[in-house]
């Protein structure tokens, strides 16, 4: 339960209809299944201690008695369960019979939750037995207990208080405004449904979206337990799917026909956070929801939900490809409204053979493509000087000419050598000195030459070398506008290899696929044996680890603890922990000493969730300590 992760399981047992007894048996041993896995939230269907089909049987006596029975049994059985446990089971109260969500923790029934939305159209019939529970809250006595009823229950953990928990039954999910919008509101930040949607065709994904939608609207996780296998298949089928959901993203999801239990790990100070960040996320005032308190053991929580290596990039082929042509359309877009503002019908870039200039290049020759301008109007400035080497002046070249660009070629090394003499610095030193004038060079260069032919400079810096500072202020830090201001470098790299993949032009596609062989380097200190002798990844870190980092820290705001080790997890087997730690502590001590470089970024448009613009989602001081992030990092133990 460190850092917010609860375990939670979405069980559907095999029941037999109307057969109480050989129900909560079965309902027993998924809950010692549930408890082996160490899960703390554990929900079952709508009606399962009864079965959802028992129609008419509902107005038995009979019936009741022993769902009520079974239920008693079920809470002796588990109190020494350490857990939340929801069962759908008939409750009488008042004279009225109510399709409830029975809430148990360590034998004891802590709440009974009615369903409010009565399904009275197609295959239900649902107020022919049932009566709704809107309006009703109260201490029910039942049975000699007095136990809160109502639909307006929020379960709060005293051991977590940040683990708020309220129930809805199956079609409360589905109406104009379902009960788990006020939950939230008064905040519950997991919801649990207890189901019997049967089947049809087409429906599971209908299902699918209706609770990945809630997660995300609610900013909740959201628990989906449905009625499967041994419900009567009379005139209805009944396929389980069940589901675990968080802020819009599946984490787990059920083999349809087939009973079983899902896992997975909620976070709750994700969510916290999250709704705290969201100054329209609409809280209410509690005082219409009873809160109820209940227990777990607090203990550490194994994690099973998996992390994305690359968080910014879609695992699944067609979901990147669509995103990718999405981003540089966006970028194109965002280029193409400053060059129609600014009256532009030329644009500047330098061309270094890299993944980001390629980038910045490719997005310009989409920009004059929707502008309709000829390309020949794009100019490519190569500037080689010390660190150039062969491979990357040929493919910088190779590839203006497949795009129809124009190219000149400003051999810097004497510029830079005259300054060096201005400047007293001796070349042979091969410091920082040395490097940035390189840059500094090469970006007033391209400055120039833009305001010879009146065109826009397009900047070619990437999100990642912004988060590190990995830029020469003043150098390739500046330009006119700047397109890949906000894509990660493991997206620039998605983004070159889906233009080489879906452009039909062999020898363009052979130069992309070569400069993505190629390694990073900003190509500053001179070539050993005519290969780059800096590579970034060997002074940095690993760009991957980095965009892991920048993604967890920026969009999510983990602590570094928690990144470490979400890490440790996702990167386990590619690098060791000394790893991961050396360069998550390089990452902290980079971001915040480089906030200056980013403080007077030029504009560029934004195409993801996180970006650093000082005039959008990063409003961050130059000058913050990092103190208390590295604190931390400090005490990590390895």
């Amino acid at each position: 339960m460190r850092h917010g992760f609860i375990k939670i399981a979405a069980a559907t047992p095999h029941i037999t209809v109307a057969d109480c007894k050989a129900n909560g048996e079965e309902i027993l041993q998924k809950i010692r299944e549930m408890e082996k896995e160490h899960a703390k939230v554990m929900v079952f269907p709508e009606l399962c201690i009864t079965g959802y089909t028992c129609g008419d049987l509902f107005l038995h006596r009979r019936l009741l008695d022993s769902a009520w029975e079974t239920l008693l049994k079920i809470a002796e059985e588990t109190k020494n369960t350490d857990g939340l446990i929801f069962i759908g089971v008939p409750v009488r109260n008042h004279g009225k019979l109510y399709n409830t969500a029975a809430v148990l923790n360590r034998g004891e029934i802590i709440g009974l939750v009615p369903k409010i939305h009565l399904p009275n159209y197609s295959e239900f019939y649902e107020q022919r037995h049932f009566t709704s529970g809107a309006g009703c809250l109260e201490y029910a006595l039942i049975d000699g207990m007095k136990i809160p009823f109502g639909p307006e229950l929020l379960f709060v953990c005293e051991e977590v208080p940040e683990l708020v928990t309220a129930a809805e039954i199956c079609e409360d999910l589905w109406v104009t405004l379902p009960p788990s919008v006020l939950h939230a509101q008064a905040g519950a930040n997991l919801i649990v449904n207890l189901s019997a949607s049967n089947e049809m065709v087409g429906k599971d994904t209908y299902r699918r979206n209706l609770v990945k939608g809630q997660s995300a609207r609610l900013v909740c996780g959201y628990v989906y337990a449905n009625a499967g296998e041994g419900e009567s298949t009379q005139d209805l089928v009944f396929g389980g799917q069940n589901m675990i959901a968080e802020n819009g993203e599946i984490l787990a999801e059920g083999e349809r026909f087939k009973n079983g239990i899902v896992y997975s790990e909620i976070d709750v100070q994700k969510l916290n956070d999250e709704r705290r960040r969201m100054t329209t996320f609409q809280e209410s005032d509690d005082s219409d929801h009873l809160k109820v308190a209940f227990h777990l053991d607090v203990e550490e929580t194994v994690l099973t939900r998996k992390f994305s290596k690359f968080p910014f990039v879609p695992d699944r082929k067609e979901e990147r490809e669509m995103r990718c042509d999405e981003i540089l359309h966006i970028q194109a877009m965002g280029l193409k409204q400053r060059m129609e503002h600014i009256h532009c019908t030329g644009a500047t870039v330098g061309l270094s053979g890299g993944l980001d200039s390629t980038l910045a290049l490719l997005v310009i020759a989409r920009t004059f493509d929707l502008m309709e301008l000829p390309r020949k109007q794009i100019h490519c400035v190569t500037m080689p000087c010390f660190g150039t080497t062969d491979r990357t002046y040929q493919n910088a070249c190779e590839l203006s000419r497949c795009l129809g660009a124009s190219l000149s070629e400003v051999n810097i090394k004497d510029a830079v050598n005259l300054h060096f003499r201005d400047i007293g610095h001796d070349p042979e030193v091969h410091d920082v000195t040395f490097e940035n004038s390189q840059a500094r060079e090469r970006t007033q260069v391209l400055m120039d030459m833009s305001n010879q032919d009146g065109s826009i400079l397009v900047g070619t810096g990437d999100l990642s070398e912004l988060a590190l500072g990995w830029a020469t202020y003043n150098g390739d830090h500046m330009s006119m506008y700047g397109v890949n201001g906000s894509v990660p470098k493991t997206l620039v790299r998605h983004l070159v290899r889906y233009y080489a993949d879906t452009c039909k032009d062999e020898k363009l596609s052979a130069v992309l696929l070569d400069i993505l062989d190629t390694p990073v380097s900003p190509e500053l200190l001179p070539p050993k044996d005519g290969e780059i002798a800096q590579k970034t990844e060997d002074l940095v870190g690993p760009y991957e680890l980095h965009d892991f980092y920048i993604y967890y820290m920026l969009r999510l705001g983990f602590d570094p603890d928690k990144i470490y080790r979400i890490a440790c997890e996702t990167f386990e087997g590619v690098y060791g922990k000394e790893t991961i730690y050396k360069w998550l502590k390089k990452f902290y001590w980079r971001f915040f000493t480089q906030q200056f470089k980013r403080s007077c970024l030029p504009d560029g448009p934004k195409v993801g969730s996180v970006a650093v613009s000082p005039r959008g989602d990063l409003r961050m001081p130059s000058d913050a300590s990092a103190k208390v992030w590295l604190d931390q990092v400090e005490k990590i133990e390895l």
